[in-house]
């Protein structure tokens, strides 16, 4: 559900964005307005990202190979990280350089370019195709929030951002937050500018978009950084898992056990366990297999089990299995 749920946020944003680039490249052709070229080269590092998303999906669906025995999961996470660098370098460095380059050519003009907005036939054009805008990513995020509240259950949006192992939605739901934002500022910078007949509302709009699309870029790195190195499962995963490794009755404890996700909804159990003394070969084969079965009925994301069968000696380790961490986030 999660899978099927990312993919609708993904096309629906996609979607939006395809055609607000297209209405905000015509606004900039029309009007000359900064604010609108940096939102239009910010819709389509948007849609691009939304393309990449779908690709590492695609990708990720791949049959394991010699090469790559665990599959190819983690694919999702590494188009999720280039998202995040497409977002920060096509977005974010373009405004900041658009608004740079706009402060100049207004600066060497006295305030007043010839071309401007203040002296186009069109100046309601930007309004109007913000206003469409604002409504198009509105319809998208509350698509993604739709899909979120499905599956993130009791957590906050944030707790779900820093938390989730499925990296689309997230990438999504920090898109669409920082494009109707970057509306906003465009649209109160665009109004500004003609109100007050001051285009430096119109360099500040863009500034602020860029350094928007650069703190959400940099987010979206650093929390998909986490998911590219490797996490475990969850506390609750882990409390399931080892609930039904002690639950076979051949196993006197759990001496460790450790988790990695291998993809968003794929997980490996690795676990060292203390066998009952006096067991057979077979009696601990049939142990293994019942607790592989019990594993993958708590905890259907463990697809990948590995069981090592040990005698438990006092002292040569912990005589607790420590309690699983509490998430703190990517």
């Amino acid at each position: 559900m999660a899978a099927d749920g990312g993919t609708r946020a993904v096309v629906a944003a996609l979607l939006a964005n395809t055609g607000i680039a297209l209405t905000k490249f015509v606004a900039f052709a029309l009007t000359g307005v900064s604010s609108m070229l940096a939102e239009a080269i910010h819709s389509v590092a948007d849609a691009g990202n939304q393309g990449l998303l779908l690709l590492g999906g695609r990708q990720s669906r791949k049959e394991a190979t010699e090469t790559h025995p665990f599959g190819y999961g983690r694919e999702r996470y590494i188009y999720s990280f280039i998202v995040a660098i497409v977002l920060f370098s096509v977005g974010g460095l373009f405004a900041l350089y658009e608004a740079y380059h706009k402060y100049h050519e207004i600066h060497e003009a006295h305030g007043h370019p010839a071309d401007s907005i203040l002296t186009s036939r069109w100046w309601w054009v930007p309004l109007v195709v913000l206003g469409i805008a604002i409504v198009l990513e509105t319809l998208s995020f509350r698509t993604a929030i739709i899909e979120t509240n499905k599956i993130k259950g009791d957590a906050s949006f944030v707790q779900f951002i820093r938390r989730a192992k499925q990296p689309e939605l997230p990438v999504i739901l920090l898109e669409d937050l920082a494009a109707l934002l970057g509306l906003v500022f465009a649209l109160v910078a665009v109004a500004l500018s003609l109100i007050t007949e001051n285009l430096y509302f119109d360099v500040a709009g863009t500034a602020l978009i860029g350094l928007l699309l650069v703190t959400v870029a940099v987010t979206l790195a650093i929390e998909t950084k986490s998911l590219l190195l490797g996490e475990s499962a969850t506390p609750a995963a882990q409390r399931r898992i080892a609930a039904a490794l002690e639950s076979t009755r051949e196993f006197e404890r759990i001496i460790h056990l450790k988790t990695l996700h291998l993809g968003p909804e794929e997980l490996l159990v690795a676990a060292k366990v203390g066998v009952t003394r006096g067991v057979s070969t077979e009696q601990l084969a049939a142990a293994i297999d019942t607790a592989e079965a019990a594993v993958r009925e708590a905890e259907p994301l463990a697809q990948v089990i590995y069981l090592e069968p040990d005698i438990y000696r006092e002292g040569h380790v912990p005589a607790e299995r420590p309690e699983p961490p509490e998430p703190a986030g990517h």
